[in-house]
């Protein structure tokens, strides 16, 4: 177990995919290609706030008023906040290099969206996954500093103050009892919009990359931001178990990760 430190950290949400399993009729929207085949949540981890942010704010005037840029229709969409999955190669490529050269980790937990176990655990309800999700993602990370602020991508009525705070509440309950030790951070919730908090924008790129390589099986996004990403979790990868645990030194590939 790793000790407090004395700084005050942030973490930052998002989330990729949907909970989405069955249509009316019990037609699997995943064989039909009409739903995601993982749900997956993420966090940006970072004691720079400030400086990270200033950075994104920038990139984004910078972007913005660029003249080669202006008439690509998605631009009107990136002038707001960015977005990986709507911004166009050029700005991804622009955001990508600045996450580079930024200060931060990056934790990830996916689950693969198995039918008898969504129901079983999850009463096929999404926030009971995103629930689950976020306390096995912070059991053994909200020790790590005296002060967080968790900040989440707001999303109708599964993330919410009182449900991200029964989130976080089962985390510290999970780690106490695995180490028999009280959690005496400081933590506080914030619920935001993606343009509010260019954070979560940061996030969402990041959380991207690990989104196409299960999703699609292209890896060229994840391999180039691999140093970044401390730890995807593939939890329900019953299969390869317990070697479910992908790292910098143990990145994603198709080969460990396949069939999803």
């Amino acid at each position: 177990m790793k000790k407090s430190q004395s700084i005050k950290a942030y973490y930052v949400f998002d989330e990729a995919g949907d909970t989405q399993i069955l249509a009316r009729k019990g037609v699997n929207l995943i064989e039909k290609g009409m739903a995601s085949k993982t749900f997956m949540v993420g966090y940006l981890e970072t004691t720079d706030q400030k400086g990270f942010s200033k950075s994104i704010r920038e990139l984004h005037e910078k972007l913005k008023e660029d003249e080669y840029l202006a008439s690509i229709p998605s631009m009107s969409s990136t002038n707001k906040s960015f977005h990986a999955n709507k911004d166009c190669a050029e700005v991804r490529q622009a955001f990508f290099k600045l996450l580079k050269e930024q200060d931060f980790k990056f934790y990830c937990i996916v689950a693969r969206k198995k039918e008898d176990l969504f129901r079983k655990k999850f009463d096929m309800k999404p926030v009971n996954v995103y629930k689950y999700l976020v306390s096995q993602l912070l059991k053994n990370r909200l020790h790590l500093y005296s002060e967080i602020d968790c900040y989440f991508s707001s999303m109708g009525n599964v993330v919410r103050q009182d449900t991200m705070q029964e989130a976080i509440s089962s985390a510290i309950d999970l780690f106490k009892n695995q180490w028999e030790k009280e959690n005496e951070s400081t933590i506080r919730i914030f619920i935001q919009q993606n343009s509010e908090m260019p954070l979560l924008q940061a996030a969402d790129y990041v959380l991207w990359t690990i989104q196409r390589a299960y999703e699609k099986g292209d890896f060229r996004y994840y391999n180039f931001m691999k140093d970044k990403i401390s730890l995807v979790q593939d939890i329900f990868d019953t299969d390869k178990y317990p070697n479910t645990y992908y790292t910098p030194k143990n990145p994603l590939e198709a080969k460990k990760i396949d069939p999803v």
